[in-house]
This record gives structure tokens, sequence and C-alpha cells, in this order.
């Protein structure tokens, strides 16, 4: 059964790396998360064991890239690449060196909440920007529907080049998240505590060896929020959707038809997954419909004048 599952695993991230990733949609990801889940013996679904922690990730050579020669004094140059995904609104850049050492994920979706990063309220503030995501090795920009890319795409450039290759620190001394720059090596809402029970282990291993990395690759990443155990709930599991599977079309059909569908496969307590929108998402999307509508008014009054 471990064999098969980390030959499934290397299947997976194989049909990850292919250029054509950029052009799939959610749901052909959803199909691959799901079909890596089955290719295992018919054996009872309670015999699967934990898989190991997938410890790193490799990137193949994309065609789009920016090279930006850092100052005389420095015989480096610094490279970022562009990746696009499921979602047409965001895009990923690939700086070429770690973003997050820990290995997790950090996400802005406010100005407010982007003053920790010097790097996020600069992007934040270029007008049409929505939100900004940090992984292990990458930046996912979200961009509202009618800001074309050509527009913003290079000033985006310019911030992240900038930054990386100043070495200066993610984010500011002192914040809370500065502490997500030191190395620990596994997100916090899929390690294991002592205090789990065997369900909720399989759950957090599930979601961290293999869902996570393949929704990372299309510039995402769920955060486990909970699971109703109670004798007589509901049964579900709730994630939420981060980064560039934010607001996806087809986010809907990679929770159900991949996430859903692995977990109640080899977890039989599993009744369902849910997605949680939470208040922070609730007070993005308000603020930008407030922007828009502001926006509009100084259009209609320049207009007239």
């Amino acid at each position: 059964m471990a064999s098969t599952s980390s030959r499934s695993v290397s299947i997976l991230r194989s049909a990850l790396s292919s250029p054509r990733l950029a052009a799939s949609t959610c749901s052909s990801a959803a199909s691959r998360v799901a079909s890596s889940s089955f290719s295992s013996s018919s054996s009872s679904t309670r015999s699967f064991s934990l898989l190991p922690r997938l410890a790193s990730r490799s990137r193949t050579p994309l065609a789009s890239s920016s090279r930006l020669s850092v100052t005389p004094q420095l015989s480096r140059s610094l490279f970022v690449q562009t990746q696009t995904t499921p979602n047409p609104n965001s895009l990923q850049f690939i700086p070429g060196t770690p973003v997050l050492s820990s290995g997790g994920t950090h996400e802005f979706l406010t100005p407010q909440s982007s003053l920790a990063s010097p790097l996020a309220t600069r992007l934040m503030a270029i007008q049409g920007v929505l939100s900004v995501f940090y992984g292990p090795d990458f930046v996912s920009v979200q961009k509202d529907e009618d800001t074309p890319w050509s527009l913003i795409k290079p000033e985006v450039f310019s911030h992240i080049m900038e930054h990386f290759s100043s070495g200066k620190s993610l984010f500011r001394e002192g914040s809370k998240e500065s502490s997500l720059e030191e190395e620990d090596g596994e997100p916090e809402d899929t390690r294991i505590l002592d205090t789990d029970s065997e369900v909720v282990a399989m759950i957090k291993d599930l979601l961290a060896s293999r869902i996570r990395p393949s929704i990372m690759e299309d510039g995402g990443d769920l955060e486990y929020k909970g699971f109703d155990e109670r004798e007589g709930g509901s049964g579900l599991v709730t994630v939420r959707l981060k980064g560039s599977c934010r607001g996806c079309s087809s986010s809907a059909i990679t929770l159900k038809s991949g996430i859903e569908r692995m977990l109640m496969h080899y977890v039989p307590e599993v009744k369902g997954v849910e997605q949680l929108v939470d208040e922070e998402e609730l007070v993005a999307l308000d603020e930008f419909t407030k922007f828009e509508a502001k926006l509009a008014a100084k259009q209609a009054a320049a207009a007239s004048a």
C-alpha cells in the first residue's frame, strides 16, 4: 500500500510539472488530485498509512520570465518567472529564491493586513490588485476582472524583483507574521497533534502530503479549519481556499471532485467537505465594492465636467 501510494504521488507530481498545466482548469486539477487517490489496491480504506511529508518541490523552466541585473557590484542576476493559473485573474510570480522558508503560506486580502509586509503593501497599492498570496517559493497576485494584466504586470514585476534582489525581510521586524520566515518545515493547520484522533490525523496527513502540493502548483493553498467528529455530527471537513483558488470559477469542482472525493475514499468517517468564507474575506469584498463605487462616481463626475 505504501509503495503504491508513493508511486501515485510521483505520477501526480510528474503530471503537475507539465508546461500544459498553465492552461489547465481547476476541474483538471481536481481530476489529478482525485486520480492519485484511487490507484491503490482494493483493500480496506482503513489500511491507509500516514504518508511522509513532502519536504520540497521542484520547478520546471517556464516560458515567461524576466531578468533583472541587480547592481554593478553584484555578479548574479535575479530571474522572476511567471506561471498562469486556472484562475485567469491570478498569476504566479516565481523569483527563484525561497519566499517563505518555513514552507507555509500567508495571504493579504486588504490594504490594512498588507502593512505587515513592505512588498505586499506596494503590490496592494497597485490599482486593480485585489489580493497577494505568499507561498513557499512563489507570490500569487490576484486582480479584478476589468484590469488587464498588460497594464499592471510590469509594475508587479518591478516590485517583486526589487524586493528579492535587495535581500530585505519579507515582513516588518516585530510583526506577528515575521515568525513565518523561521524554518519550522510544516504549516500549523495540518500539524498532527498528540490530542488529534486517528481520523483527524489521517485527514491532516492527506491534506498536507497529497492535496496541498497539487493546489500550490496552481498558485493556491487550502487551510484545514476542522472536522465535525461528534457522535451524530455532520462528518464535514471544513477548509478555506486561498491564493489563486479564491474566487476561481471552478473552485467548487476542485472542492467536490478532488478534495472531497479523496478524503471520503480514504476516511469513511468523512461525509463531505465544505468551504469556509471568513470575516476577512467578506470585509475585503465589501471594501472592493465600495472602492469600485467611488471610482465610478469620480469617473462620472469627470465626464460631466
